[in-house]
Parts: C-alpha cells; structure tokens; sequence
C-alpha cells in the first residue's frame, strides 16, 4: 500500500524548528495497528492519520499517534493537520480565512484558519472540552522524588500541584525557585512506578 504523507513544523516559521509532525492526509482502510507501527517507525512526538469525518457537518476526522499510543487530543498535531490540509486544497476557504472541525478522540475540534494569497499562515483552535482541574493523588514526597527535588523544593498551599485536562491531563507543579528548577532531572524509576497510570 501507498500513502502520501507530509511532514511540517509547528509553532515556528524557521525550517527545523519548533515541534515536528507527520500528517497522512488519506489512510481510509487502514488498521489502528498499522498506525500505530506507522507512528513508531516516524517517531515523532505525534504522527497524525486523516480519515473522513463520522458527522458531514465535520471537515475530518484524526487520530494522533505518539511513538507508544494514540492520544485522544493534542494540540500542534490539531494546528498542523489543518494547515496541512488547507496547503494541498482539501479545504475551501472564503477569501481570508477558513473553518475547520476536526473529529478527535476528545469531540468535535473547531479550527480557525487565516490566509494570505490562498495560503494558510495561521491557526487557532478552540479547546475541545473545558479544562477538568483535579488535585493530584500523589503525595510532595512522590513529585519531589520524580524531579530529583527534595520536598522544601516544591511549593504547596495555593501553588500546590495541580492535575488539569482538556483532553490530556497534565501535572503542573510550581517551584520554589529558578535554582530548583535548574537542579531538576527526570526520574524515570519514580515515574514508571509512581506517575505513569495516573493524572
């Protein structure tokens, strides 16, 4: 089987910068299994696959792979896809600009495009769901241990550790300071067994 793809930089205007993609733009047909075999061999932060939409009032549906798994949304795979897409003509534009809704594992993604001489240079997108904010379940001892921080290197009360999502969840953890942040290193053991599964 052959497939067209493209890859681009997100986030930057310098070639080589900013965050890598790869975009099929037509994988109809095509198993999650070999996508995700696809997406590891690419191994880029994301490789994205571009199949018709379920709903016609949608522009497309993507599924996001990283290396390891699918995601259910990601942002510059969202900014790249629809740039992508408006660049070989798969979108009609009204002059200026374009709307784009993208089908992501998170709902419906809508997607403003602005062009200029019929060629996208901007993107913004509306964030698929509200931001679901959760207090982590692990302890200062657990977040200091997966920086290789000690615990007085986190800050708690208001600035305390906070797990938010609009599709993906994170964990933000505010420092005490530059120095701490500066010390700070992945500890890939506490995060394997502590972190991993969780928000």
């Amino acid at each position: 089987m052959r497939l067209q793809f493209h890859t681009a930089d997100v986030f930057t205007t310098e070639p080589f910068g900013g965050n890598p993609l790869a975009v099929f733009p037509a994988v109809e047909g095509l198993d999650s299994k070999t996508m995700q075999r696809v997406a590891a061999e690419f191994a880029l932060s994301e490789t994205v696959f571009v199949l018709p939409p379920e709903d016609p009032r949608h522009t497309r549906k993507v599924r996001i792979f990283t290396p390891k798994k699918e995601l259910p949304f990601a942002g510059h795979p969202t900014i790249g896809t629809a740039m992508i897409l408006s660049w070989i003509g798969e979108i009609p534009s009204d002059g200026d600009g374009a709307q784009v809704v993208l089908e992501e594992g998170v709902g419906p993604v809508p997607v403003r495009l602005l062009l200029r001489n019929g060629r996208a240079y901007f993107a913004e997108f509306s964030s698929p769901k509200l931001p679901e904010l959760r207090t982590t379940s692990n302890s200062i001892d657990d977040i200091a241990g997966v920086l290789s921080l000690a615990p007085r290197d986190i800050c708690t009360g208001a600035l305390a550790p906070r797990s938010i999502s609009c599709g993906i969840p994170f964990l933000f953890v505010a420092l005490a300071g530059r120095e701490a942040l500066g010390r700070a290193r992945l500890n890939r053991v506490v995060w394997e067994t502590k972190f991993a599964d969780s928000w």
